[in-house]
Formats: structure tokens, sequence, C-alpha cells
């Protein structure tokens, strides 16, 4: 499919698989052993319906917001995402320049391709490097050095991967995970503790988010050390298995939170209404995996680049049709539960793929 013909958000996932092999295409779509918490992502989205109101004045609606102080077209940030190079062999360098050209943040992982350096340059839009732990403590003095002299506007610590799940779709397929093939030491990972955060918070002048939180008590102790973001999430399924979805957890810990930082989530966000369910509920931005993934693989960065337009007016209609003219203006009681109309899968906020269009 030419990349200038995506006009619905399905479109990129159909051509994503069409251009990808088994093993990549199970890569992007795939969680841990029973793949429960993928599913109770989207299921945590779909059993929450919009509750609008009508007569007001929408000719104009205004998605624009800020986060880490950076100004964005709406709240998204790319999240990261290892091994982008399989999908597109400009890797996390394109995913960069399409947050550019969309005016959203990305965050460059760092265990996709190429270099942090490299990535800082792909684009002078606003971008934060995530942390795999790989070394010693001098190891990662050395890289965050790295990360401030690059211009990152923030340093995202990823806390949920003590050690490495089972994800048996490459089990089955004897095929050894892109994780596993980086380099690095794995036990660095599995020793990190609360002495890291508050190490990092006290001799390094960068705003630090902390990905992974699933319970309002270790938000409050990531607070507590002065971190400036909570990032819930469950790795979009990943990793621990029959956890709970990750807007089941995010109520509870916007009340931990409070306005004592700003707060991003993951996990099967894919539609316009899926971003404004999240902000509903506390959230501040809303973090793009698989969408990112399957838009990059159906067509490089300007894939991409048209995904997250496309994106942008389902958020500006959703808006619309709720009767709000600002983002700022999404509240609580915008959002009530809801039966299911469908079975929760990683692919069910496109109903579409299964008709053939």
């Amino acid at each position: 499919m030419p990349r200038n013909t995506f006009k619905t958000l399905h479109e990129f996932v159909k051509a994503a698989r069409l251009n990808l092999n088994q093993t990549h295409w199970d890569y992007l779509i795939g969680g841990s052993e029973t793949e429960t918490t993928l599913l109770r992502n989207r299921q945590a989205i779909e059993q929450r319906a919009l509750m609008p109101k009508v007569l007001n004045d929408v000719s104009e609606v205004n998605t624009r917001s800020e986060l880490l102080g950076c100004r964005m077209a709406m709240p998204v940030i790319l999240a990261p995402i290892g091994s982008l190079q399989v999908l597109d062999p400009q890797g996390g360098a394109g995913a960069a320049s399409a947050a550019a050209e969309a005016n959203v943040m990305s965050f460059a992982s760092s265990v996709c391709e190429p270099d942090l350096e490299t990535i800082a340059k792909a684009s002078k839009a606003d971008k934060v490097y995530q942390l795999y732990v790989r070394g010693d403590q001098t190891w990662v003095d050395d890289l965050i050095h790295r990360v401030i002299a690059a211009s990152y506007r923030g340093l995202c610590l990823t806390v949920d991967t003590a050690v490495l799940s089972r994800r048996e779709r490459d089990i089955a397929k004897r095929v050894v995970p892109t994780s596993q093939a980086s380099p690095g030491d794995f036990r660095y990972q599995a020793k990190l503790a609360w002495s890291d955060v508050a190490r990092i918070k006290q001799e390094f002048d960068l705003p630090l988010i902390v990905k992974g939180i699933n319970h309002p008590d270790d938000a409050k102790r990531a607070i507590d050390l002065g971190v400036e973001v909570i990032y819930v999430s469950n790795h979009g399924g990943r990793q621990l298995d029959h956890g709970l979805g990750s807007l089941d957890l995010l109520t509870d810990i916007k009340a931990a939170v409070l306005d004592q930082a700003e707060v991003i989530i993951d996990g099967g966000f894919y539609r316009g209404t899926d971003i404004v369910k999240a902000l509903a509920l506390g959230a501040d931005a809303v973090g793009l995996g698989r969408l990112q993934g399957w838009a990059l693989a159906a067509g490089g960065p300007e894939a991409l680049t048209s995904c997250l337009q496309i994106l942008h007016k389902e958020l500006v209609e959703a808006l619309a049709l709720c009767g709000l003219t600002d983002i700022s203006e999404v509240h609580p009681e915008l959002v009530r539960p809801a039966t299911q109309v469908s079975a929760a899968s990683a692919l069910s906020a496109f109903p579409l793929l299964n008709e053939g269009y």
C-alpha cells in the first residue's frame, strides 16, 4: 500500500502485517505466557464509555498540551520500543523524526538502534532517553552524561524488567527474543533498587521518569525521591502475566500522585477516544507502543507521521463530540463503566480488519 494512501488507523496495521514476517509480527502483538495482561489492557479501555454533553460551540478545539515543560500538539508520546530497526531501517532515528513532524515527544529505547547521539541528531524535537541498566554505577553514570550532552529532556528508567518474561510466541518458534540479544549484563537490571533511583536524582540535574509503576505505594515512594514523572505501564502485557490493565491502575495511582508529578500511561491505547479516557482518569500523556510499531512497519517515518496526524483528527473529533473545546476540559465524570461489546485482543480496536477492508 503506498504510504500516502493511509486514511484510517487500521490500514497501518494491515500494511504492517503484510510487510512483517511472523517473528517480527509476533514481537509487536505478543505478550507473556497466557497474554492475559495484554488482553486486560484493551479490556480496561473497552469497558469504559464516554458521556458527552451537547450544544456547546466546538467549532475550534485545542489539543495542545505540555509534558516536562515541553509543548506538544497533543498529549501523546512515542513510547520506547526496543529493536525498532527490525520494523524500519532508520530505527529510533526514524521514530524521532516522525515525532518532530507531528510535534509530539519521543522516548528513545536504550535497546534500539542507532545510538543515542544519532537519534538525538535526527530531529530537534524534545526527546527522552529510556534506560535499561546493563552495567555498574560507572556504566550508568557515563551513559547519563552522554544523555545530558545530547540534550535529551529527561531520563526514563524502566523498572518492571527485573527478569525477562516468558514470551511463548518466541519460545514456541525457538526464536531468541531480540531483547536477549542486546549487549550488556542483565544481572544489573535485577539488582536495580530504590537506592539507585535516589542516587540518580541526587547526582544528576535531569528530570527522571520511572516507567513500570503499577502500585500506588511505588508511586508515592518515587515522588518522595523527587521523581518528576510517574509512568504507569505493564510493558504492554509483555512482562508480568495476569496483571491488571493499565487503565484499571490509573485512578488509584493518580490519587497517590495528585499534582506532585506528571503521569504518563501506556498499554493498548490506539484511538482518539482511548486518549480521552486516559486523560479523564488522570493521565497527563499517553504512550503509543504497538501503534507506533505498526505505522513504522507499514511505511517508515512518513507513515508514522501520517498515523499521528490521523490520531490527532480522531482526538479532535472525540473532544468535539463530547462537547469540549480544550484538552484541559477533560474531566473524570466524562467516563462511565460500560459493557464490553466484543472480545478484547491486541487488535480489537480495529474491527474492520476482520471485515477484510
